[in-house]
């Protein structure tokens, strides 16, 4: 596994200590994260990775090269007190130029342009470990919108909840007692039917996001029980990026973590020599 230069220990804010939470939503102690959530947040860096990924997915696509071209239209020329457009044969009707009914594109998307944005290894690295240190400054996530009542950022549940919580209305009450659910509610309000044609092709609802969970069992009970609020994410930490933790390249997102996910997230972006 890669590691980051010692070097980089020298950039390091000061040690970050959150709350944790058990099975039933109380505080159980303290615990210290990891070297990753103590780097200096890169907006930068952050929004070029969110490009990169973004732009995975997005398809090449290309017009005909011929289209709007296949007419017989021929410029009449001047000295006839008339513009000089591409007009059909036999008549007055223009034809072939941008700026006519039927006429080409001035500027096709063509196949050979570069939609993807590359982006170094090291440097979407850093910037997934600069996304999970704002997920610890609470002032960040709120400016990003979240409300939640809780003392610190993010949220350390034991891994117990995986298990022991098998449905939706226990896991509304754990995360009430947290102080984060009010969160989901806020997402819930601000879900709206998309205007224009996208409600034909299955994407009727516009909803913003809420609470990133970043579990170690994705199919565990307590993962499908929040998996279908409004807003909410849940994702295992081997797989864990930028899209997830700061989507739309904007820092801050409220986060749950179990400590077992909070422990492979340790392990994946240790700080070595």
């Amino acid at each position: 596994m890669a590691t980051i230069s010692s070097s980089m220990i020298f950039y390091l804010s000061p040690k970050v200590i959150v709350n944790k939470y058990n099975l039933k939503g109380e505080e159980d102690g303290q615990i210290e994260l990891p070297d990753a959530f103590r780097m200096p947040v890169r907006r930068d860096l952050i929004l070029r990775a969110f490009l990169s990924e973004f732009t995975t997915s997005v398809q090449p696509k290309a017009r005909d090269p011929m289209a709007g071209k296949r007419t017989t239209a021929r410029s009449i020329g001047i000295g006839h007190g008339v513009a000089r457009v591409p007009r059909i044969k036999g008549g007055m009707r223009a034809a072939f130029a941008p700026m006519v009914r039927k006429g080409r594109a001035a500027f096709a998307p063509r196949l050979d342009e570069k939609i993807h944005e590359e982006i170094n290894k090291k440097e979407k690295r850093l910037a997934i470990m600069s996304s999970l240190s704002a997920t610890a400054i609470s002032d960040l996530v709120k400016e990003r919108g979240h409300e939640f009542d809780a003392k610190t950022v993010p949220i350390i549940i034991s891994s117990e909840v995986l298990n022991g919580i098998k449905k939706a209305k226990d896991a509304r009450e754990i995360l009430d007692k947290i102080g984060i659910y009010k969160d989901i509610e806020r997402a819930s309000e601000r879900v709206k039917i998309r205007a224009g044609k996208g409600k034909m092709r299955g994407r009727t609802y516009k909803e913003v996001k809420s609470l990133l969970f970043i579990v170690e069992d994705h199919k565990s009970p307590f993962a499908k029980a929040v998996a279908n609020m409004p807003g909410v994410d849940v994702v295992r930490p081997e797989i864990v990026s930028v899209t997830h933790l700061s989507p739309g390249g904007v820092p801050g997102r409220l986060t749950v973590i179990t400590t077992e996910a909070l422990n492979y997230l340790s392990k994946r972006f240790s700080l070595g020599d």
